[in-house]
């Protein structure tokens, strides 16, 4: 029987009363955005941020908790832009939205980090065993397509040691029961034909670092056929995230009949980018619509998602999509 879980990526929007705190102490210019090195008072204000998000999934019922992400200025960029291998550029286009990055200028070997370890390191003590723990990562092709090498000097070699990097941080991570690697850009962006493997080999190298159930979440539309396939065949996740919400459906079914798919699935139901929160009702339906077109010997797990990162939408509407994850999962008990 299939296990159905309610969880995120991450990737919160910040609440209202911590914006304005935070905007002042931080400043309001590009070089004034987190760089790894802030000071007491802010990271007071991101440990309070991390446990309010804590709590809103606990109280929500996910089966999973995230960190949230709440100090990611750079949202999925952000483990490289706080980087001392990294210089930050111009402000980018955070793909077909209103939202900006700072473009990561990779001059030096990426070698370990370990700020992102830190903050989950610190949802572990806030969870205190009330449920377990998912990490996320950006994927290392996402993050080598939003980034820029002035080091590497050849696109392989670049995407190459993003994920050896990504893979070192993953090793330091504390014990999680979910991983999920953030990977638009196969979907916006996706490898030229011929080089899908190198996409996958890139992915592999980073769920090869870890013992949890790894999730590599797509979005904003079906995948490409020919890369779906090397994805399920290749990357050497335990499920692919599949957006329900953007694009058409019958493609991504499409995919699942003619190639199959990994042993477990992430649905993205929810729109992450509408403040129009669905119910519960409609999230089941669409979950059992999915399972009644594609294979009938199921899945695994299908984890229930939205289909992006969240932090586009106002703080209480974050909040009333997460309870419609969360109860949807049991109305398909």
């Amino acid at each position: 029987m299939t296990e159905r879980v309610a969880a995120t990526p991450g990737l919160y929007p910040l609440p209202d009363w911590a914006k304005e705190t935070l905007s002042d102490l931080k400043g309001h210019q590009k070089g004034d955005l987190l760089s790894g090195d802030e000071s007491e008072a802010i990271v007071e204000q991101y440990d309070e941020v991390r446990a309010e998000y804590v709590d809103d999934q606990l109280d929500a019922g996910l089966d999973r908790v995230v960190e949230g992400q709440g100090r990611w200025d750079d949202m999925i960029a952000h483990p490289l832009t706080v980087h001392e291998s990294v210089e930050t550029g111009g402000i980018v286009r955070y793909y077909d939205n209103n939202n900006f990055y700072r473009d990561p200028r990779v001059v030096d070997d990426l070698d370990f980090s370990g700020d992102v370890a830190a903050e989950l390191e610190s949802a572990v003590e806030l969870i205190d065993g009330d449920a377990p723990l998912a990490a996320t990562l950006p994927g290392p092709y996402s993050l080598a397509q939003l980034a820029t090498d002035e080091h590497y000097g050849d696109e392989a070699a670049f995407q190459a040691a993003i994920a050896e990097f990504l893979a070192g941080e993953v090793e330091a991570f504390p014990a999680h029961e979910t991983l999920f690697l953030v990977e638009p850009s196969l979907v916006t962006n996706p490898p030229a034909e011929g080089e899908e493997s190198a996409a996958t080999d890139a992915i592999a190298t980073v769920a090869d670092a870890t013992d949890a159930e790894v999730v590599v979440q797509t979005a904003y539309g079906a995948l490409d056929e020919k890369l779906y396939a090397h994805l399920v065949d290749e990357a050497g996740a335990d499920a692919l995230g599949l957006d329900l919400v953007a694009g058409d459906r019958d493609d991504t079914v499409y995919n699942v009949q003619e190639f199959g798919a990994t042993d477990s699935l992430a649905l993205g139901l929810v729109d992450g980018q509408n403040t129009l929160v669905e119910e519960p009702e409609t999230l089941a339906e669409r979950v059992e619509w999915f399972e009644s077109q594609v294979p009938a010997e199921g899945f695994e797990t299908t984890y229930l998602t939205p289909n992006t990162e969240l932090f586009y939408l106002p703080a209480n509407k974050y909040r009333a999509k997460l309870n419609a994850l969360a109860a949807a999962a049991e109305v398909l008990e």
